[in-house]
């Protein structure tokens, strides 16, 4: 991977700790950086796809309703579909 420079301005405390975490770690500062941005970006990925798993939980009857369920294979006949066969409206 290719490696971009950023320079990053911090208060004398900031750089201080970071400097001991590193040193704390046997890291560079500069790669002690990069992994709690990388931690960072992860942690807003799972947090993703938690609020989406937490949403599909709480409206799974209304979507087994309106598309039927996976295991059976049945599709709902909700009353947002034409002719009661679980398929979306023509836009």
């Amino acid at each position: 991977m290719a490696k971009t420079q950023m320079n990053v301005r911090v208060d004398e405390a900031t750089a201080q700790a970071a400097r001991e975490r590193a040193l704390a770690r046997g890291v560079s500062v500069n790669r002690y950086i990069e992994e709690l941005v990388q931690r960072d970006a992860a942690e807003v990925g799972r947090s993703f796809v938690d609020a989406a798993a937490d949403f599909m939980k709480s409206y799974e009857s209304v979507f087994a309703e309106e598309f039927g369920t996976a295991a059976t294979g049945e599709r709902g006949t909700g009353a947002g579909t034409e002719s009661g066969t679980g398929s979306l409206p023509a836009a």
